[in-house]
């Protein structure tokens, strides 16, 4: 059996400051997350997800801070997920069917370098 990779799948999306989801519509994306990350885990490739909050600061390279969170085309990455795969491929595949897909986000899929 040929060994499995980590990769690292960043979730963006485009936060939209004039909706709100309703409780209903949030209950229905929890629901999706938990159906995608079981999928995963169930073929034995989930490491580890976090997802990232609203609120941070910024340190800057002559150590001043800013308040808020980095955007970047008006995206900022809502998480993460570290997985198994056997290939670029192989992770594209189980990224594909990643719910913040289907609310307008992206997944960037990328490969971990051990340190």
């Amino acid at each position: 059996m040929k060994a499995l990779n980590d990769f690292m799948f960043i979730f963006r999306f485009t936060p939209n400051n004039d909706y709100q989801p309703s409780k209903d519509e949030q209950k229905q994306q929890h629901v999706l997350w938990e159906d995608y990350m079981g999928k995963i885990a169930s073929e034995a490739k989930l490491v580890g997800t976090s997802q990232l909050g609203f609120e941070g600061i910024q340190i800057f390279p002559d150590l001043s801070e800013g308040n808020g969170i980095h955007s970047s085309d008006n995206q900022i990455i809502g998480g993460n997920m570290t997985i198994k795969a056997l290939d670029l491929d192989d992770a594209k595949r189980l990224a594909k069917d990643c719910p913040i897909l289907k609310i307008g986000g992206s997944v960037e899929i990328r490969t971990i370098i051990p340190m």
